[in-house]
């Protein structure tokens, strides 16, 4: 059996060795905004392209079924900052990586990133492109409550408290230091006709 230490590395073929460190290196597409920016749209707009997605509140959630904690705002939201305060800010990025590298995609999504120290974690084994979704308060106030999901705010307050544990992962800083930046305050059609577009450039892009 062949283990590590039996293992000569000078004996690989150097033609071997260099078409290997020529492969080249995945992207991860990094969607950021604040609650009801928009964020999944713009990544739906991407999976129609056949480009997996992974959510950060998928791992969080996974993270909360290991613990065995019910599914509730309260126990997510405690648990995102108790992950980063045990692990560093980078915690939810870390879990990400080994789901990237089985992916046979050269491209994927990372929606709902919530600090640099994410895209820092992430970038120093993948290109990382990051775009952030743009929309005022009072428009994402109002598409949380219309889509009626569990974690919705039952009222203003509870959005402002949302915001604010958002704010303090340092989400603001991300975002203000994104590659692009998508504005999302008019229809659903046009954030998916500016999403394409972007996606388009960003392929292109002979960087990745």
């Amino acid at each position: 059996m062949l283990t590590f230490k039996s293992y000569n590395c000078l004996a690989v073929p150097a033609a071997r060795h260099k078409l290997r460190s020529s492969k080249p290196r995945k992207t991860v597409i990094v969607i950021v905004g604040m609650p009801g920016a928009g964020k999944s749209l713009a990544s739906s707009v991407i999976q129609a392209q056949k480009i997996p997605v992974f959510v950060s509140g998928d791992i969080v959630r996974g993270e909360a079924r290991r613990r065995r904690l019910e599914f509730t705002r309260k126990n997510l939201g405690e648990l995102m900052l108790k992950l980063r305060k045990e692990e560093g800010m980078g915690a939810v990025a870390k879990r990400l990586i080994p789901l990237v590298e089985m992916a046979v995609n050269r491209f994927v999504v990372y929606e709902g990133a919530r600090s640099v120290e994410e895209v820092d974690e992430l970038s120093r084994r993948f290109n990382v492109v990051t775009i952030a979704i743009h929309a005022s308060r009072k428009a994402r106030y109002r598409r949380l409550k219309k889509r009626g999901r569990s974690d919705m705010p039952r009222e203003w307050s509870d959005f402002v408290e949302r915001d604010n544990r958002e704010l303090g992962v340092g989400i603001a800083r991300l975002i203000a230091l994104a590659d692009r930046t998508v504005e999302n305050e008019d229809s659903k059609k046009d954030l998916k006709r500016r999403m394409r577009r972007l996606l388009k450039l960003t392929l292109q892009n002979k960087k990745f």
